[in-house]
């Protein structure tokens, strides 16, 4: 069974998610953390109940989800998994920071691919990959069928879903990528998104404007 912490970091209130199960393994979802206290709440939760991070995992390459990548990395020494199609994202991730005034340590650009179809495993646990293009091309979904979990990074929100007027942004790849994938998952799993409070595939279906269908 997996279990998992949320963390509210950054300027902008991005969801870092860390997952875990009995073996202790864990991986660490979008770590967006801008200050060394963040950084010191995360290290402490995960000292404190006894995690080994495995993976860090990126559902997309956008400068607010990406901000801590380096310190992860550096403090455990584990891989990043990113799409290949966000690997852009990374590289001009400084940049990006930048134009909104932001200053972060460099994302490490040597990463792992992800994939749909292969499964993400730590522990006795393992995530299944969506790609979810629309938000950014190689945006991704984490899907737990057994546990009925699916973090959903910016692609869906309570009540809303993910702009895409920026860079690769696309509405009807986004769209497309909700209503044949995302919103497909067992009804009653509950949606983890990259900004805001959780919810679930029902209540989306039967509020968010963007799914309803009158």
């Amino acid at each position: 069974m997996i279990q998992f912490k949320t963390f509210y970091v950054n300027d902008l209130r991005e969801c870092c998610y860390v997952l875990y199960d009995h073996t202790k393994e864990c991986v660490i979802i979008d770590p967006g953390l801008q200050t060394a206290s963040e950084q010191q709440r995360l290290v402490k939760f995960i000292e404190e109940n006894g995690l080994k991070p495995v993976k860090l995992l990126c559902t997309h390459g956008h400068f607010d989800h990406v901000m801590g990548n380096a310190f992860v990395t550096r403090t455990w020494n584990i891989p990043t998994y990113i799409h290949p199609e966000d690997k852009g994202q990374l590289e001009r991730a400084q940049q990006y920071c930048q134009m909104f005034g932001y200053t972060i340590e460099q994302p490490p650009l040597e990463t792992l691919d992800l994939k749909e179809g292969e499964p993400v495993e730590f522990g006795e646990s393992k995530l299944e990959v969506m790609h979810t293009p629309g938000h950014t091309r190689g945006g991704v979904c984490f899907y737990s069928e057994p546990d009925r979990l699916i973090f959903t990074g910016d692609s869906l929100f309570a009540g809303s879903i993910g702009r895409t007027d920026l860079p690769g942004g696309d509405y009807d790849a986004l769209m497309e990528s909700l209503l044949t994938k995302v919103v497909k998952v067992d009804p009653y799993s509950k949606v983890l998104p990259g900004h805001g409070p959780e919810t679930t595939i029902t209540v989306e279906m039967q509020t968010n404007p963007f799914l309803r269908y009158e």
